[in-house]
């Protein structure tokens, strides 16, 4: 059975990246890495400007969770007003990627870019970055609880299964209880189909 939140969730760094761009003699380096909250945005943020120190600025951006439920940070780091953070967080929305930091360091060439050469020359580090990363969809899963007779048992668990779930524990006293993590999305029809299954004894219990 393909269940329809295979396809929910949303696009996640699969691993970090770097990759660096010259304009008008001005390096500019983008690194891209996974975070889960805001404190490890700014920890990414501080790991970077430590490993890059020389350099004149790090601008950045970042954007945790996905939709409705984002939370955004940028910053010009010391570039005019608008012409560094907003552009990559910017580049950064379109991508449709969550839990993402983008830094993107510039080391100063001896020749000023101008506000429209810094806009362009921010969005271009940070759209070349992004087209080089490596993506994965991220579920969000909670926990469920569930009692079924012995011999639901099997069948039970392929349902499971079918329903992209992950048993997590099984205690075997009395009835079997059965402890699993799904897809937010598809815990519903996982429900019914348990329902179905057991002839309406089997009731799950969101755990989380």
């Amino acid at each position: 059975m393909v269940s329809p939140e295979n396809t929910s969730g949303y696009l996640v760094p699969r691993q970090p990246l770097r990759h660096s761009l010259t304009v008008v003699n001005s390096r500019f380096v983008s690194s891209i890495r996974r975070v889960d909250s805001v404190k490890a945005a700014r920890a990414g943020l501080g790991a970077i400007r430590a490993e890059l120190s020389d350099a004149s600025h790090h601008v950045y951006a970042f954007r945790v969770g996905h939709g409705k439920s984002v939370t955004e940070g940028m910053s010009d780091d010391g570039e005019p007003s608008g012409t560094a953070g907003p552009p990559v967080l910017a580049v950064l929305r379109g991508s449709g990627i969550g839990d993402i930091l983008v830094v993107v360091t510039r080391y100063f060439g001896g020749t000023k870019l101008g506000t429209g050469g810094l806009v362009r020359a921010y969005s271009e580090a940070a759209r070349q970055g992004l087209a080089r990363l490596q993506t994965e969809r991220k579920i969000d899963r909670h926990m469920l609880g569930f009692e079924v007779s012995y011999a639901l048992y099997e069948q039970a668990s392929q349902l499971v299964t079918q329903f992209d779930g992950e048993i997590t524990e099984t205690d075997f006293s009395g009835t079997v209880t059965i402890y699993a993590r799904f897809p937010v999305a598809g815990s519903p029809a996982f429900a019914l189909a348990l329902r179905e299954l057991s002839a309406g004894r089997s009731e799950v219990i969101l755990l989380d």
